[in-house]
């Protein structure tokens, strides 16, 4: 890859250096180094040191738990302009998760240590660890709650939303989306089986909130909002 990618405009829209000025995020940025993974590769395994923490630039990581019996639960993807490994990087304790690229990765990293001196003579970094960590509370809640009382077709509606980052588009149409992973992944994310969610995917798609193709899914985000808003019961 020639040249280092401008990863300012990325680190400005994350919690964790989003409180910085501009002089200060640059000086941030320059503490990064590339780091490329190839698809399938482990970034990370749970129980190793928390050295590094990590910019998406371009690509899809899993962060996901395993069993000791072998079962897997992936709880999140980082995909560009998500970090991922912050937890560990900051309080220096041993990872909790398994970190896979999914696909080949751009990435950018900075070593802990580098972080704890940006932190101690840049002030802002400690309101934007407050952000971040107050975020990762509410989306750990949020999710435990949906698993808990919400409808799969209600919580895959909330993810598609999600996934959509705000995107909109004219009444009667819709916007086309690609995953990037298959359904089984999808499954994972939502705590549910495969076929689970082929039929809720099926539900979504009875109401007119999405249209399925081979590749992709076409989203009417006012719909999928309106199945969002239901509560089971």
């Amino acid at each position: 890859m020639a040249g280092k990618v401008n990863i300012v405009p990325l680190l400005a829209q994350t919690s964790l250096f989003g409180a910085l000025g501009a002089e200060d995020l640059e000086a941030c940025a320059a503490a990064f180094r590339e780091a490329l993974f190839r698809k399938g590769e482990m970034v990370f395994a749970r129980g190793e040191p928390g050295l590094r923490l990590f910019l998406v630039v371009d690509g899809r990581v899993r962060l996901a738990v395993v069993s000791p019996e072998g079962r897997e639960l992936a709880f999140r993807h980082a995909a560009a302009g998500d970090l991922f490994g912050e937890i560990a990087a900051l309080d220096g304790s041993p990872r909790t998760a398994d970190a896979v690229a999914l696909t080949d990765v751009i990435a950018y990293a900075l070593d802990r240590h580098v972080l704890r001196e940006l932190w101690s003579t840049h002030p802002g970094i400690s309101t934007g660890i407050i952000a971040f960590l107050c975020g990762r509370v509410r989306e750990t809640s949020s999710q435990l709650e949906g698993i808990a009382l919400y409808p799969l077709e209600v919580r895959l509606a909330r993810f598609l939303l999600f996934a959509l980052r705000g995107r909109t588009a004219p009444a009667g149409r819709r916007i086309p989306l690609d995953l990037g992973f298959s359904q089984s992944e999808l499954a994972q994310l939502l705590g549910a089986s495969r076929p689970k969610v082929n039929t809720a995917l099926g539900a979504l798609e009875s109401v007119g909130a999405l249209v399925r193709t081979l590749d992709r899914l076409f989203c009417d985000p006012l719909k999928l909002a309106q199945v969002a808003r239901q509560i089971d019961g």
